[in-house]
């Protein structure tokens, strides 16, 4: 723990190496109020230093989730610049109330939201945050998979998690807008998710916006429908087809989430966007791949629930069970930083089952509690 303002050094560079390190570090900066100094920021990556998607004037997404947390709680963020490999970090008060933040880009709102949660969670009165970017991005979250999939799960810590999506904006242009609200809790609950069960239902969104034409919508449906009734040919599966609406999205765009709950409230989903050179038959076959895969290794969450997870695990009061598939670089991330950050201590075993390639993650939360909280 950092004491008369030392720093806690963090390594940006290890491990998954990207702007995951700095969203669970600064968040959990911001609820323990540690200092904390994040050195070599994407080191690993192509184009270290915190990301601008090369467009000039324009603020990157790890930025605007930096500026977010900083300002959610009165903080102070040095070296927060375009192209920085290191900022110093003071946390401050987490209050709450009305907060917007733009990241003028097509960068996620999705991500914007991971680090902020936590922290208007342990704030000291209700919070209304307006984000603006883009709703469906690449190497984020699509706003349809947390508000479908991590809403839902996420709640089980015992909060409510309430997200309106009030425009889409897709690459490169952005305008993407979510307004999401959120109370403060007294403190977290633990979770048990262990039993599987088994699939119930499978439904899901398909889109496209702008000028793209509504056929690649019955495209990427039927590719997706064929792709899982192969393997689960008794269950019905209802994809709904959806053109936006031109006052209700920003850009042109395609793509697909599905989603199969099981009979113990278990969800997983499979997603994928649509891309120049690649076909709308590809894209609702590659959606529904992801999905078949996620269902085949036994665990509770999908490959890309696990990770988002963790620091809520750590901060609960009590002892929480995960049971995932192959754990990810993200998950083994998450949780090397939330044990460095918070004394949480995590434990990883390999299932005993048979032909399962699956994991439980166990948890002592610290029962952090937020004294501001009825």
């Amino acid at each position: 723990m950092a004491e008369d303002g030392v720093p806690i050094d963090i390594d940006g560079s290890i491990m998954e190496g990207g702007g995951q390190i700095l969203r669970i570090c600064t968040a959990l900066s911001c609820l323990l109020g540690l200092r904390v100094r994040v050195l070599k920021i994407r080191a690993g990556r192509s184009t270290p230093g915190l990301r601008c998607y090369f467009l000039p004037s324009l603020r990157p997404q790890h930025l605007s989730g930096l500026e977010t947390v900083r300002d959610l709680c009165g903080g102070k963020l040095e070296n927060g610049a375009i192209g920085s490999t290191e900022i110093d970090f003071t946390p401050g008060r987490i209050k709450g109330g009305a907060l917007t933040a733009d990241t003028k880009t097509a960068g996620s709102v999705c991500l914007l939201l991971q680090v902020s949660l936590p922290c208007v969670l342990f704030a000291e009165s209700p919070s209304e945050l307006i984000f603006k970017g883009g709703t469906n991005a690449e190497m984020a979250p699509q706003i349809d998979y947390t508000t479908m999939v991590f809403k839902p799960i996420a709640e089980h810590f015992g909060f409510k998690l309430d997200c309106d999506i009030r425009r889409r904006g897709y690459y490169p242009r952005g305008g993407g807008e979510i307004l999401v609200r959120v109370s403060p809790v007294k403190y977290l609950k633990p979770i048990n998710l262990t039993d599987k069960g088994s699939v119930t239902k499978i439904y899901g969104r398909a889109f496209v916006a702008g000028v793209l034409p509504y056929k690649m919508v019955k495209d990427m449906v039927s590719a997706a429908v064929r792709c899982i009734r192969r393997e689960l040919r008794d269950l019905h599966v209802n994809i709904q087809g959806v053109q936006e609406p031109a006052d209700k999205a920003v850009g042109n765009g395609s793509g697909i989430v599905i989603v199969a709950e099981t009979s113990t409230g278990c969800i997983f989903a499979g997603s994928a966007l649509g891309k120049k050179g690649v076909t709308s038959d590809r894209v609702g076959a590659e959606a529904a791949e992801i999905l078949l895969r996620n269902l085949r290794h036994g665990g509770c969450v999908d490959e890309y629930l696990q990770d988002q997870l963790i620091i809520f695990m750590a901060l609960a009061d009590g002892v929480s069970q995960l049971k995932t598939g192959p754990l990810t670089l993200h998950t083994q991330t998450a949780i090397h930083f939330a044990e460095q950050l918070t004394k949480a201590s995590f434990t990883v075993k390999k299932c005993e089952e048979a032909n399962t390639d699956c994991c439980i993650i166990e948890c002592q939360g610290i029962g952090l509690q937020n004294k501001n909280a009825s």
